[in-house]
């Protein structure tokens, strides 16, 4: 018999998208994909450079389970530089990509039936994570004409005995909003002993026009999740990280060494490289996000796919199809199997995105033109 949390994990449905995307090509078909938040770019020469020197240097055995203190040195200064906070080395652990910090993360939090406040929308996986140990996701409804944002009050009516932590994404996934600061701080103030921020950053970096702030720098009553897969190009090089209060380090050292034993010794020396050498690639790449973020707003708008509030950060608009659709798995599939584009269904982030579709344009503007194009021509006819 299959174990319960492996019949009940939800799948994720972008993947899901994209894998029959995958199908579709192979059998010979043309398909724009605006699906998955996946840069485009190559990693940085400077960073596959420091990778085989790596190599090279015999860099390819186990490290601490906390990862090297060289990447977690590298990071506490990052975070001084980037936002004026200071972050003990100590309370770094570097993982295989930012989904095995989360896991460690609510796996040393949660005790059955303890609960973490989401919003709603959300990244698919996070109640998905959050249910796998076996703890319970409260949500919390936000709306379109606040560009998604959390309103303080509508935490402050779930904060029971059993909530052990508030969770925010900013830049957002699947919005790509930004939390105001003083958002952030009614937020932070939230917490107390026993019930922590936890502050997903992995979007950090790729803000447009705005200024994205780090939860420490409002408390530290908080865990950071961040990792190198966005920002750097770098999703299947897996390297990730976790900043966590200095009491909960020992027992996710534990799990570290159980689970992982630790992150990739190598890929560990190339992240160093990516926070210390790579800012004008990096600066490259955000600039042309930017550029395709500002071409396909309108778009959307013009074939009336509506965007509320203009999205500042990450690689993702998250358009409003009701005009269309009130059933946006289907309506994602129709568009992928008619018009030969693939997005993301609102429903793969809560029912609160029910009814919208989330576009990624982390994909060059030669496919999000065709894309949109093919979109206009197959709505228009429908």
């Amino acid at each position: 018999m299959i174990a319960n949390r492996g019949k009940s994990i939800s799948p994720f449905i972008v993947m899901e998208v994209m894998e029959k995307a995958f199908a579709m090509e192979r059998e010979g078909h043309d398909i724009s994909h605006m699906e998955v938040g996946e840069p485009d770019f190559d990693t940085p020469q400077c960073i596959k450079d420091a990778a085989h020197r790596a190599m090279l240097e015999g860099r390819t055995h186990y490290t601490d389970s906390r990862g090297v203190l060289e990447l977690r040195e590298a990071i506490s200064r990052h975070y001084f530089d980037k936002y004026n906070v200071e972050v003990d080395p100590e309370r770094i652990i570097i993982t295989n990509g930012s989904s095995p910090a989360m896991l460690l993360l609510f796996a040393a939090l949660l005790d059955p039936g303890q609960e973490v406040i989401l919003s709603n929308p959300c990244y698919a996986c996070y109640p998905n994570i959050i249910e796998f140990v076996e703890g319970k996701p409260v949500e919390v409804p936000v709306f379109e004409e606040d560009g998604f944002q959390y309103r303080a009050e509508e935490i402050k009516g779930r904060l029971g005995p059993k909530v052990k932590g508030i969770l925010i994404n900013s830049p957002s996934n699947p919005t790509g909003n930004l939390l105001e600061p003083e958002v952030m701080q009614e937020i932070a103030a939230m917490g107390k002993p026993g019930r922590y921020i936890v502050s997903d950053e992995i979007y950090h970096g790729l803000v447009y026009e705005r200024k994205e702030h780090s939860i420490l720098e409002f408390t530290d009553n908080a865990f950071v999740i961040n990792g190198f897969s966005k920002l750097y190009a770098m999703t299947g090089w897996r390297l990730g990280y976790l900043i966590a209060p200095e009491q909960f380090v020992r027992p996710i050292q534990k799990m570290m060494q159980n689970l992982f034993i630790s992150a990739n010794s190598f890929v560990q020396w190339a992240g160093i490289a990516a926070l210390q050498e790579a800012g004008e690639e990096v600066a490259a790449m955000v600039r042309t996000y930017d550029e395709r973020r500002r071409f396909l707003l309108p778009r959307l708008n013009e074939i009336g796919l509506k965007v509320a509030v203009e999205p500042h950060g990450a690689f993702y608009i998250l358009a409003n199809a009701k005009r269309f659709t009130d059933d946006s798995y289907n309506f994602a599939m129709e568009l992928l199997e008619k018009a030969r584009v693939a997005t993301a269904p609102g429903i793969d982030f809560g029912t609160g995105a029910e009814g919208y579709i989330r576009f990624s344009y982390a994909n060059h503007l030669e496919n999000l033109a065709e894309g949109t194009r093919r979109l206009q021509d197959y709505l228009v006819s429908r």
